[in-house]
């Protein structure tokens, strides 16, 4: 149907169908007090989830580190290192990785897989130590530098060389790094973007390619980085696509990027069965700093992470509760390089036992021992969530997450009903008022004329007149 307009008076008058779809219109009046659609909040009742009490049945591997097709410096390192026994990813995913098929491996957050592929990895190296042959993409610079840490344990006294290339870190030694031309590029895409841009990293060469935290990556926007990549790269290489979530988007990168792959899924549901999970409910930001370090602190709380959605508030937060007395440091994407290097080994090293993180800073961080996880601002989807909250409950330990909630959020419905003052916390300082002052310029009570008056001309010559008659 054709849309009409009426002009009247040089006025231009819209048809409804005519007005903008972002736009909202109520009847009788110019606009609309309705701001934005607001997103939808997950359900509180998500986040609730007690931990489960059971002798939970180990996983029972069908290999050893000695059964695989490992070189003996492999096997003597692992040995020395205390690798006895496989993880399940690592049991089900090396044999395939090491011919040379690719692989999708599906694990949770803290059940090895950087081990998964990179002892294939080192194995293909030392048969065949081609130069700039293995290229891992990671979506943060944290676990870009944990897998180099991982690959120089492994490789150790094998002469098997890497490069570190991620945001927040002097490129002019990267560059240098790649100009020696290591084994293993271990890159973030989006510097990886900035140095093939200035024609400073060779892929000709790969035959490896690595995807760790797939799904992190493309909920980060990387999605087109990554393509490019992969059109650079040579068409007779392996894949490995590693990911905590099988999203639709991690699904149609790998049917672009892989050819008939193993598929390897060793995860236990959604989140752990050893994460006690609950809701804390606080009806303003104010309710929840108050309610927040008073959980802070409670002894129980011995290592503890908090989440927040923005890197101002997390920096905010940090020094709220440093000058309230408890000890906290903040990562976030404005921290350089060294300030977040410091931060993380003051928190793994017990300095401080708090630290207030974004999503993606934290992101693929290796913290042994975190106790507790809390979302002061609560994740915007449930994936976030999962990953969140995957901190802390690991290598079978039992950890506790507590997401902050609206007041009386308890069911359903993402917000509750507002309580009456008096049953809110009265020890709360009252807001000041506000009191106007008064302007300097226009006295607040009329104040009488002191000048003295002075005589006009006439009253001048009156009073000469009686003088000379007085004479």
């Amino acid at each position: 149907m054709q849309q009409t307009r009426q002009f009247n008076g040089g006025r231009r008058r819209f048809s409804p169908s005519d007005r903008p779809r972002s736009a909202h219109f109520s009847p009788g009046r110019g606009r609309s007090n309705r701001g934005p659609k607001q997103p939808k909040l997950i359900a509180p009742h998500k986040f609730v989830n007690r931990a489960v009490e059971r002798v939970e049945e180990a996983y029972v591997p069908t290999h050893t580190f000695n059964d695989f097709a490992l070189s003996d410096k492999t096997k003597a390192t692992l040995e020395f290192l205390g690798f006895t026994t496989p993880s399940a990813i690592q049991d089900q995913a090396i044999t395939p990785a090491l011919e040379g098929r690719d692989v999708i491996g599906l694990a949770n957050t803290g059940t090895g897989k950087t081990a998964a592929f990179l002892l294939p990895i080192i194995e293909k190296l030392l048969k065949t130590p081609t130069r700039n042959s293995v290229l891992i993409l990671s979506p943060t610079r944290e676990l870009a530098q944990q897998i180099d840490a991982e690959f120089k344990r492994f490789a150790a006294g094998q002469k098997l060389y890497s490069a570190v290339c991620v945001g927040g870190a002097n490129i002019g030694r990267q560059i240098r790094d790649l100009q020696r031309n290591p084994h293993v590029i271990i890159a973030t895409p989006g510097r990886l973007k900035d140095l093939l841009e200035r024609r400073i990293a060779v892929l000709g060469e790969v035959d490896t390619f690595v995807l760790d935290e797939a799904d992190r990556m493309l909920d980060m926007g990387f999605v087109h980085d990554i393509r490019h990549v992969a059109t650079l790269l040579p068409t007779n290489r392996q894949t490995m696509c590693f990911s905590a979530t099988m999203t639709p988007e991690v699904k149609v990168i790998m049917d672009e990027f892989m050819n008939d792959p193993v598929i390897v899924s060793v995860r236990r549901g959604e989140t752990s069965d050893h994460i006690d999970q609950d809701i804390v409910e606080a009806y303003d930001k104010e309710d929840k700093i108050e309610k927040l370090t008073a959980l802070l602190h409670k002894d129980e709380l011995e290592k503890t992470i908090v989440f927040c959605d923005t890197k101002f508030g997390a920096q905010r937060l940090a020094d709220r509760l440093s000058k309230d007395g408890l000890p906290a440091v903040a990562i976030h994407g404005n921290k350089s390089q060294s300030q977040r290097e410091r931060a993380l080994k003051a928190f793994k090293t017990n300095a401080v036992n708090i630290m207030v993180a974004t999503d993606v800073a934290a992101r693929g961080l290796d913290i042994p021992n975190v106790s507790h996880v809390i979302n002061f601002d609560q994740p915007k989807v449930y994936e976030d969530y999962v990953h969140r909250i995957g901190r802390t409950g690991r290598a079978g330990n039992t950890g506790k997450a507590l997401t902050f909630v609206q007041g009386g959020s308890r069911g359903d419905s993402p917000r509750g009903p507002r309580p009456p003052r008096e049953n809110r916390d009265e020890a709360r300082p009252p807001r000041a008022e506000f009191r106007k002052k008064p302007s300097l310029s226009i006295p607040m009570h009329p104040q009488p004329n002191r000048r003295k008056k002075m005589p006009s001309s006439r009253d001048a010559e009156n009073r000469l007149v009686n003088l000379i008659q007085g004479s």
